[in-house]
């Protein structure tokens, strides 16, 4: 199967399926130096782990991180890093009565089409648990922008119609709240109406938010690798997600000229800033200096128990209720996928700059003798 490796000058590679031996990433290209534990990643991890509330999928995985190489003595060493999580609590047979039809909203029909067969234990390499490797290698690449002064931070923005007010904005409730959301009061809210999903045999989708801060101006390359399109396609990758805007997103659509330009000013320090930020942080696929601003739009889970119509391998035409232990909403457990996944995107740009002029290799290597 291709298409499981991303990034240019790190890269990762994701393996493993929902009911397989174990899941993983490699992540290659790396640099050496960074003082790097196992808790590094776990932190990240349990975020997106199953079990951790009572809006979640009941199936318990410990989701414990073992790196395997590319780290000695507590430090990265240049050479990939391989990071393993074993599955401990899959049961294959709350799937064995779907091996025969193909279950809507799932990849079922696309897998079989394309290679003649499926896992269907738990949707096999479709299944959410494959962001696993993302998380574990986006932590990692999180940790290295921390220390460079760049915080990535995601949040839910929106269960349904729940949305968060801005004004009760509080970055503490993010890890503390059952669906990752700033604002106490939108959290209950969100809470009572996943569970009201739930017993009615039904699901729901939402909006995550991620903000960049303290990025330099100038990152992103300016044609097919643009900073807006490498991180949409990231974020589109993740199975759930089925939008991603950056800045105003669709509202610039319906937006005039004047309206949506962010005007250029310059601020105290004698620096370029922006009076607004419309752009979103991003402008001619290069970051601008300011807030990156981007929105991941999640669809519905699409395992729910009500009745659903489909088709089965013989062609005819069924009734469906879908068994096992699934998740009401995927959206708390998303939000640690869509920071990890713009960490890795964000700094393999950073390093793709590092050669955009023929000074910053001078400097460098100057530096050396």
């Amino acid at each position: 199967m291709s298409g499981s490796v991303f990034g240019k000058n790190i890269t990762m590679t994701t393996w493993g399926e929902s009911h397989g031996a174990a899941l993983g990433v490699v992540l290659d290209g790396f640099p050496a130096g960074l003082e790097l534990s196992e808790c590094d990643i776990q932190i990240f991890l349990d975020r997106r782990k199953p079990g951790s509330s009572k809006v979640t999928t009941p199936r318990k995985e410990d989701d414990s991180v073992r790196i395997l190489s590319g780290v000695f003595e507590g430090k990265t060493t240049g050479t990939p890093i391989s990071l393993l999580v074993e599955n401990t609590s899959q049961i294959s047979s709350d799937y064995s009565e779907i091996a025969s039809y193909y279950r809507p909203g799932h990849a079922d029909f696309g897998f079989d089409e394309k290679y003649g067969f499926r896992d269907y234990r738990g949707g096999g390499r479709s299944s959410g648990r494959e962001t696993i490797g993302r998380v574990a290698a986006g932590a990692i690449c999180h940790k290295l922008l921390s220390q460079m002064g760049i915080e990535v931070c995601a949040y839910t923005r929106s269960i349904g119609d729940i949305t968060i007010d801005d004004s009760k904005f509080d970055n503490d409730q993010i890890l503390s709240s059952i669906t990752a959301m700033p604002d106490a009061e939108a959290d209950k809210k969100a809470t009572d109406l996943i569970v009201k999903c739930r017993e009615n045999g039904d699901s729901i989708g939402g909006v995550i938010e991620c903000k960049v801060t303290g990025m330099p101006a100038g990152i992103g390359e300016p044609v097919f690798d643009k900073l807006d399109a490498v991180l949409s396609q990231a974020i589109m990758s993740i199975g759930a997600v089925k939008a991603v805007e950056i800045g105003d997103g669709i509202k610039a659509s319906t937006s005039l000229g004047s309206e949506n330009n962010d005007a250029f000013v310059m601020s105290d320090d004698k620096t370029v800033s922006k009076k607004t930020n419309h752009s979103g942080g991003i402008l001619g696929g290069m970051s601008d200096g300011s807030k990156i601003v981007l929105r991941a739009h999640v669809k519905p889970t699409p395992s729910i128990s009500s009745t659903q119509q489909t088709v089965n391998k013989n062609g005819e035409n069924i009734d469906i209720n879908i068994k096992g232990r699934h998740d009401p909403v995927v959206v708390p457990r998303a939000v640690v996928v869509v920071e990890c996944m713009t960490a890795f995107t964000i700094l393999d740009l950073l390093i793709s700059n590092m050669s955009a002029r023929a000074s910053y290799i001078m400097d460098f290597y100057s530096e050396k003798h």
